[in-house]
């Protein structure tokens, strides 16, 4: 069989979600290691005033695109941006662009999702699924389809203790569902949630289950495939280490705990971290669509890969979040308004406690401040947003799955030729040096999501310091003052016992 960069060149790919986390690096990839690519099409739709063309160009400053244009300063010249919407039919191309992307196009990645836990059912069922629809109708039409791929998650059947890779029934009727999204008002779909979602904890993981089995529905049709990655975190080293955009997962997590405003976490330390570095995970999807465009154009069943560290860099969720607090007091976030000292917990009434005490009233204590000096206060408002996301990341931190990884990227391996194990590598990456990758991911969160300079981390680390006595003082008078007054309510109760006794 060709190399994966042989199987691309000359050939015309289509990407939505190319703006996204993943998109970006899936791009940046196909255009440096498959260079002799013709064109990478990629469904944009206008943004807060900024057309498509604008969008793309604007990714040219991106770092994770610094060494693709340091050795090819042309290589943006191979993006061609399509105006559309995958949640209209047709994804909204125009006629011409139609015709373009079914005339030429001959691999699909379909990325293009609403990733945010929290936004209503209903746009989550109109991208999550009816998007995923409108994309499989229109490359019905493309006439030189080899293999369209589509991303999901290994979170998908959250019922299932574990996860095997073949796609499962629809917990309900996805066809009906964009039905009661389209006729419903958003009060009446929104109370309907609860009660569809069953296992699932929010709309992402069920809206996903419903597009996989409507993936499903074409395997007679279309050159499928599904990928489901586990949760994402920054790059591990291609193109540059630690790179991430996004603060969504347990980049969010550490962030809030090095900014000082996050002191304990409901999670169980023993359990594995189902987490997957972003430049591993794309080798994994470009491998596998590449691997499905030299099988049959149409197999009895869809070809499914749980794409999932567990065997390759185990480790749980206590390693992680003990090597980032490690990293955090190397590392200091700038101008974090606590030292980071915080806990995982599994008990619901600990945890509870200290959220009151270390977070909620420092919270109120902070705007009150804030508001007597004629500030804008934000704290409250911080601790909110960080207690919904903490109570959605719970789910996932609180239980455990097995994946199953017979077709899963550690069985691409013995698929791909020498060159392509080193350009796409996927379990060559043992032994992976887990603090030396958390401190990269950290830095890379600290650099590219929070805007820091690495330049300002010697006076950060000054700071630290500080805190770290402050800290220890007020922690220590916590604990004298709630001793005390222990002390005082037992002895009160006692002096009472006696006087009553006597």
């Amino acid at each position: 069989m060709p190399g994966i960069p042989a199987f691309f060149a000359g050939r015309h790919v289509l990407v939505t979600g190319a703006t996204g986390f993943m998109g970006k690096v899936l791009v940046e990839k196909i255009l440096r290691s498959c260079p002799d690519v013709a064109t990478v099409f990629v469904v944009v739709r206008p943004k807060r005033g900024q057309e498509p063309n604008d969008r793309i160009k604007d990714l040219r400053h991106l770092p994770v695109f610094g060494p693709l244009l340091k050795a090819n300063p042309n290589a943006f010249d191979k993006i061609h941006a399509l105006a559309g919407e995958t949640t209209q039919v047709n994804m909204g191309l125009s006629e011409a662009d139609q015709r373009l992307v079914q005339d030429k196009v001959s691999v699909v990645f379909h990325l293009a999702a609403a990733l945010n836990w929290t936004v209503p059912l209903r746009t989550a069922v109109r991208e999550n699924v009816g998007g995923t629809k409108n994309m499989l109708e229109f490359c019905k039409r493309i006439n030189n389809l080899v293999a369209l791929e589509y991303t999901s998650t290994t979170f998908c059947q959250c019922g299932e203790e574990v996860l095997h890779e073949r796609l499962y029934p629809a917990p309900y009727n996805p066809h009906r569902l964009l039905e009661i999204c389209e006729i419903m008002d958003d009060e009446v779909v929104e109370s309907m949630a609860k009660t569809l979602y069953g296992p699932h904890p929010n709309c992402y993981t069920y809206t996903k289950a419903l597009a996989e089995s409507m993936v499903d529905e074409y395997k007679n049709e279309l050159p499928l495939l599904v990928i489901r990655p586990a949760i994402v975190i920054p790059t591990y080293k291609d193109p540059i280490p630690g790179w991430v955009d996004t603060l969504n997962g347990p980049m969010g997590v550490l962030a809030a705990a090095g900014k000082g405003v996050l002191r304990s976490m409901m999670c169980n330390g023993s359990i594995n971290a189902e987490v997957f570095p972003a430049d591993v995970c794309i080798n994994a999807i470009m491998a596998a669509t590449y691997l499905r465009s030299q099988q049959p154009r149409i197999l009895p069943e869809v070809p499914v890969f749980n794409a999932c560290c567990g065997p390759v860099m185990e480790t749980t969720w206590g390693e992680i979040l003990e090597i980032g607090k490690r990293v955090l007091h190397k590392c200091p976030f700038e101008w974090a308004l606590w030292y980071p000292d915080g806990a995982i917990r599994t008990s619901w009434w600990s945890h509870q406690l200290i959220v009151l005490f270390f977070q909620v009233i420092p919270a109120y204590f902070i705007d009150a401040l804030l508001f007597l000096l004629g500030q804008k206060r934000f704290m409250v408002r911080v601790q909110k947003k960080i207690r919904s996301g903490h109570d959605l990341l719970a789910f996932f931190t609180m239980r455990e799955w097995k994946f199953e990884n017979k077709n899963g990227y550690i069985n691409l391996w013995p698929s791909l030729n020498d060159e392509d194990k080193q350009t796409f590598f996927l379990n060559n990456v043992l032994p992976v040096d887990k603090e030396a990758y958390i401190e990269k991911a950290i830095m890379g969160t600290r650099t590219y999501c929070l805007k820091e300079s690495p330049g300002t981390l010697k006076y950060c680390r000054r700071r630290l310091a500080v805190q770290h006595v402050i800290h220890r003082t007020c922690v220590a008078l916590f604990y004298m003052t709630l001793v005390y007054y222990v002390v005082a309510l037992s002895f009160g109760a006692f002096k009472l016992a006696r006087s009553l006794l006597s």
